[in-house]
């Protein structure tokens, strides 16, 4: 059963929605996309997928959604905001190791505050924004390099914020603790054309990739 939880940032609280199995092997901190929250479909699907694999989550908003405003929080709100969930995270899950990631603007924003010292166990991303769309002259990986730690990109083959092939060079140069999945025909939001399905259902049937992963990360 999901607890709905008050996680204390600088200033204020934001909202969380934290599922703790009882057979969890790790805990994953889940941060939405920039345009969503933390109760979004998508990642209530995927939590829950993962909490049936033996995977306890932790969703969490960032102060600009909770506030209701549209605009991102800028980079060092949001990595203090992550510093915070995962420090939730730990209390929640004494024992267990904690992971950090989410979908697109929540996973660029993990691996930054991993980047910039964040304590983690691994990084998941569904739907990196290597580069805005259109303009794969603005990279945003250089960071990502001084990472050492298992990472995980899911992504659409139809994706316009990172193709295949920019993404498997990016893995690659990471070297042999990240992988790379793709999802065939998907776009940003893992959607595929000619293939309605809810929200929830596409969120949830990441759950499987992310949970191997997490069950055994490459070293």
């Amino acid at each position: 059963m999901q607890q709905t939880i008050r996680i204390g940032v600088e200033d204020g609280t934001v909202s969380g929605g934290f599922t703790g199995p009882a057979d969890a092997v790790a805990t994953l901190v889940v941060a939405p996309g920039a345009g969503s929250s933390f109760d979004h479909p998508f990642l209530v699907g995927f939590s829950a997928a993962l909490n049936d694999s033996g995977v306890a989550t932790l969703r969490f908003n960032f102060p600009y959604r909770e506030a209701g405003r549209r605009l991102p929080d800028r980079a060092p709100r949001a990595i203090n905001t992550w510093r915070s969930a995962m420090a939730a995270a730990a209390d929640l899950t004494p024992g267990l190791p904690v992971w950090a990631g989410g979908k697109s603007f929540g996973a660029r924003m993990a691996s930054m505050a991993v980047a910039a010292g964040m304590p983690a166990a691994g990084l998941v991303f569904l739907g990196y924004p290597l580069h805005p769309p259109g303009k794969p002259d603005k990279m945003r990986d250089e960071h990502l390099y001084g990472i050492d730690l298992p990472m995980l990109f899911v992504q659409g083959t139809g994706d316009p914020f990172g193709s295949p092939d920019e993404l498997t060079t990016v893995t690659h140069r990471l070297g042999a603790a990240t992988r790379l999945r793709l999802i065939d025909g998907a776009n940003h939001s893992f959607e595929v054309r000619g293939a309605r399905r809810p929200p929830a259902d596409l969120g949830a049937a990441l759950a499987p990739i992310v949970a191997e992963f997490m069950r055994a990360p490459v070293a």
